[in-house]
């Protein structure tokens, strides 16, 4: 289907194999996409998200001061961690056909549970936790979301992703927020 792709706006076409309807999601609860493909966290980025946000603390942008830290280099802010999700949960999702938009609605019980390493790579998981009706149109989706670290046991971040999905006769979404 050409509909909006709930949890991201991409996905690989080797996933899609099948197209829904917004009155479809309670019965996806429990159910998992693929995983992302896996991304790289580099210093360059961890950078650039320290300058976005005025977070310069040594264990994220001085290589030399962090290799004698515990974490033997720099990691990642969990942040930017976090902020990687909407990219992430992107590549991989399911599609509907009667689906307008989808807007990132925050997140619940949110975990940094292990650093992630400059150099290591990471990937989300996603389990459709539940999808309730709001208002006519308007589906909350509540998921189970895992960043998982590579060749690592421990996940980076676990969290509840929310997001607000609309449908073509769905009133105005800004409206219901």
């Amino acid at each position: 289907g050409t509909g909006v792709r709930i949890a991201g706006w991409k996905t690989r076409d080797t996933l899609m194999t099948a197209s829904y309807k917004l009155c479809d999601l309670p019965t996806l609860a429990g159910s998992s996409p693929e995983p992302s493909e896996w991304m790289e966290i580099t210093q360059k980025r961890v950078n650039r998200f320290a300058a976005a946000t005025n977070d310069f603390q040594f264990i994220h942008v001085d290589p030399d001061k962090a290799a004698k830290t515990p974490f033997g280099g720099t990691i990642a802010h969990g942040f930017l961690t976090q902020a990687l999700l909407p990219f992430l949960l992107s590549e991989t999702t399911w599609s509907f056909e009667d689906a307008a938009m989808s807007i990132n609605y925050g997140s619940d019980k949110v975990r940094f549970v292990r650093p992630v390493r400059v150099g290591e790579r990471v990937r989300a998981r996603q389990t459709m936790l539940e999808a309730s009706e709001k208002s006519p149109g308007h589906w909350l989706v509540k998921w189970l979301v895992t960043v998982e670290i590579e060749n690592h046991k421990n996940p980076a971040l676990v969290a509840e992703y929310l997001e607000m999905a609309k449908g073509h006769d769905g009133r105005d979404l800004v409206a219901q927020l």
